[in-house]
């Protein structure tokens, strides 16, 4: 019987529960990063439009500025859950 034909050494058995959660890991890393990015590029709109309606209107800035921290905050609340979704999920899996 050849050398390379003998049977593989059976895997440890925490082999697999490892490569199991690394893939849980870079799902959970790739999750949070896009998390930040669309909170990132949300504000950034958000900030874009308003100074560009108090360019047009300055009498309305009071109103404009208001919005404005509402949905900044709207934005950064969902950021701030997608974040806890995914810590959550990778807890559930250690």
């Amino acid at each position: 019987m050849p050398a390379f034909a003998a049977d593989p050494a059976p895997a440890p058995a925490g082999a697999t529960a490892s490569a199991s959660n690394s893939g849980a890991g870079l799902g959970a890393g790739i999750g949070a990063g896009l998390a930040i990015v669309g909170a990132g590029i949300g504000i950034g709109l958000i900030g874009w439009s308003a100074l560009s309606a108090i360019a047009r209107q300055p009498e309305q800035k009071g109103p404009i500025q208001v919005n404005m921290i509402v949905l900044a905050a709207l934005v950064e609340g969902a950021a701030i859950i997608a974040l806890l979704v995914i810590c959550y999920s990778l807890v559930g899996k250690a």
